[in-house]
């Protein structure tokens, strides 16, 4: 299978939802003859969205590979869904292609997810060219759009084509190029385009700009060899016009894909060897380099790893090193694949995409061969659910279908909490979310039960404080007797605890043991055999239950010191039960004297909106105890608002900043530090987990 590396062109289809991605790809499937039916994301019948969830939905919601051939080259696509929480499989994609085909609706102009792309394809190297799609719908200004791109994404876009009409009348399109010398119906008139066209285009090359300003025109021969340079120099971004609802422009948009996509070696690509860099030699005879872009577990638990073969070739049933796995492994299956169908094939080479089967060491990400690829970078999820199964019993299936999710998309995370023993799901969105109970319900059999997850509120202390607490027990024989005596202080974040726990501050110092995952320290100072030593591990026992089960409101302690300096004992009745006891006990009662308070997690936020809407983004976070710290101007009209927030505040605020700005707001969050909770709301919290107690 494997195909010359100078015939290939690998493809992104990316944009924001709804713009007639996938309609597009099976569009260019059709022209082509690499398919024969007639495929329709409306009638259910597309070849891309091929899924159950996708065909429900009417869009895509993981990415798809297919292929075809046009001009002697063969082009691997990848359509990609347009939703920002499906961004990770945009993310994956990108990694195995070289061109970005950045969709733009003609009408609509500009998403969020439209400039999410342009950046992603930056970050990953990729060459970019825009599609203007639907361009036989009404009311379409193409001068206001372009003025738009170009402000957005820089004065090297340019039009390679222009429409024949618009709306009903579109006909056909004109180059820019090579402009015609009769185009009445253009909507901008291709001559004025292609000087500004040109000169993007030799920026490429420093001998043909220079002999261009000296009045020598290049030939359209030259032009377009220098096409596809510009467009990897970034000096060049092409704008192509199409409809595929009329079949206007795909013919151009195939010669544009053949002729100015930039081929596998337009990329120099690097990875790491013992440590060092090295540049990929992209060659078939090469030392083996690939990498996992994706997972995709099928119905019939068929495991699909898609592989982009950067050096080397990938043969059936080769030995392989990979990466994170000791031992060599076998490569079963290698896999051509055409959306939801696949065709066995013996080998791959530079350039080419293919998908190894039913391999578990395989996971998106993986390298393969001796040298390691840079790890592929994912948005960190934000919004969280509780799940449960519905049924009792499904505990063990839930939990392999959720990891089967995880394996498929990175952007989603599921973690056993100890604290809250609840297992968290999550995700990029409530509707990412959404999407995978169905998926869970119609390929797994499990249907959930979901709440938002509980925050991990943290319990400390802001005074110093002494007390003590004497467990007896007597029930007939032996009892239980045990006294602790205990000294607390609130402890600072960070603490050195070689500094901190001195003779000068304990001067009765024995011993000390410190949990850096709490931030607690305990001091034993008991002198004179006033707690046996061999009764100490107990009171260390009793005090770290106490620390993981809280006092207030159940939450684990933090930022605590405890010094333990006296107590009593008794001859018969002391045992490690009764010391223990005594420890927690002690310690709830000092707790309570030290003005105890709640800890939050605190988050912070970066915001990105229409300039238009931060009186709406700083009016909002007030509402939730939250405050702008910074503030910067963002291409294309829009702003970054940096802020923090407490965690609890802004668990579902993907909903309302989507509601504020009508799409077209984003953002990330990250932990940044815990905080005081303020009384009114501490009281509130420490009320509900006393009714809860009370209801258990």
């Amino acid at each position: 299978m494997a195909h010359n590396i100078a015939d290939i062109r690998n493809l992104v289809i990316c944009g924001h939802g709804s713009v007639g991605k996938t309609s597009l790809a099976d569009a260019l499937l059709m022209k082509t003859g690499a398919v024969t039916a007639n495929a329709s994301v409306d009638a259910g019948t597309s070849i891309c969205d091929f899924d159950e969830e996708e065909k429900h939905h009417k869009h895509s919601i993981e990415a798809t590979l297919v292929h075809f051939d046009h001009a002697g080259k063969r082009v691997n696509l990848i359509d990609t869904p347009g939703y920002p929480e499906l961004v990770g499989q945009m993310i994956g994609a990108m990694r195995a292609v070289e061109t970005a085909l950045i969709a733009i609706d003609a009408h609509s102009g500009i998403k969020v997810n439209t400039r999410r792309a342009w950046k992603e394809a930056e970050i990953a190297g990729c060459g970019r060219i825009l599609v203007l799609t639907k361009c036989d719908t009404d009311n379409i200004n193409l001068s206001e759009l372009v003025a738009n791109i170009k402000e957005t994404f820089g004065q090297g876009c340019a039009l390679l084509n222009v429409p024949l009409g618009l709306g009903e009348e579109l006909h056909g399109v004109a180059s820019t190029l090579s402009p015609p010398a009769e185009a009445a119906d253009a909507i901008i008139d291709p001559q004025e385009i292609h000087e500004a066209l040109v000169e993007s285009i030799i920026e490429a090359d420093e001998a043909l700009m220079e002999r261009y300003f000296e009045g020598e025109m290049p030939s359209n021969e030259e032009l377009a060899r220098l096409m596809s340079q510009a467009i990897a120099a970034g000096t060049l971004t092409p704008i192509v016009c199409v409809s595929t609802k009329k079949e206007v422009g795909l013919d151009e948009l195939l010669d544009v894909i053949t002729t100015a996509a930039l081929p596998p070696t337009a990329v120099m690509r690097k990875a790491t060897k013992d440590g060092d860099e090295v540049t990929l030699k992209q060659d078939p005879d090469a030392p083996l380099a690939a990498q996992v872009f994706k997972t995709r577990i099928d119905p019939f638990v068929q495991r699909l790893s898609f592989v982009r073969v950067y050096a080397g070739t990938l043969k059936k049933d080769d030995q392989v090193h990979v990466s994170g796995v000791r031992k060599n492994i076998k490569i079963g299956g290698i896999l051509e694949v055409q959306a939801g169908d696949t065709q066995a094939v013996d080998s791959a080479g530079p350039g080419d995409l293919v998908a190894v089967a039913k391999c578990e060491d395989l996971h998106t990400g993986t390298s393969l061969g001796e040298v390691e690829l840079p790890p592929l970078k994912f948005p960190t999820p934000m919004i969280g659910l509780a799940v449960s199964p519905k049924a009792r019993g499904d505990e063990a299936k839930l939990s392999g279908a959720l990891h089967k999710l995880t394996e498929e998309d990175p952007t989603i995370h599921l973690e056993h909490d100890p604290e809250t023993k609840e297992m968290v799901l999550t995700g990029m969105s409530e509707l990412q979310l959404q999407l995978v109970q169905e998926r869970l319900k119609r390929r797994d059999h499990v249907e959930i039960e979901t709440h938002e997850p509980k925050i991990p509120y943290r319990e400390t202390v802001q005074a110093d404080g002494d007390g003590m607490y004497r467990h007896k027990k007597q029930s007939g024989g032996a009892g239980q007797f045990g006294e602790v005596h205990l000294r607390m202080y609130p402890l600072p974040l960070d603490v050195d605890v070689e500094t901190y726990a001195t003779k000068d501050r304990f001067p009765q110092l024995k011993d000390k043991h410190y949990f850096p995952d709490s931030n607690f320290l305990w001091i034993d100072s008991v002198v004179g055999g006033s707690i046996p030593g061999n009764f100490m591990p107990a009171v260390e026992k009793g005090l770290l239950d106490r620390v993981k089960t809280g006092v207030v409101a159940g939450y684990p302690v933090q930022n605590v010191c405890v010094e333990v300096h006296f107590g009593k004992s008794h001859a018969v009745d002391s045992n490690e039960t009764a010391f223990k006891m005594a420890a927690s006990k002690a310690f709830s009662e000092v707790f309570k004297k030290c003005r105890p308070s709640l800890l939050e997690p605190m988050v912070n936020l970066h915001i990105t909106v229409p300039a238009d809407n931060v009186g709406d983004v700083s009016s909002d976070l007030s509402g939730r105890r939250g405050q702008m710290v910074g503030m910067d101007n963002a291409p294309g009209g829009l702003t970054t608002v940096e802020a923090k927030a407490p965690l609890s505040e802004v668990a579902t605020y993907a909903r309302t900043l989507s509601s504020m700005t009508g799409g077209q707001g984003s953002f990330t969050m990250e932990f940044s530090h815990y905080d005081v909770v303020p009384g009114n709301v501490q009281q509130d919290i420490i009320s509900k987990a006393k009714l809860k107690d009370e209801e258990d």
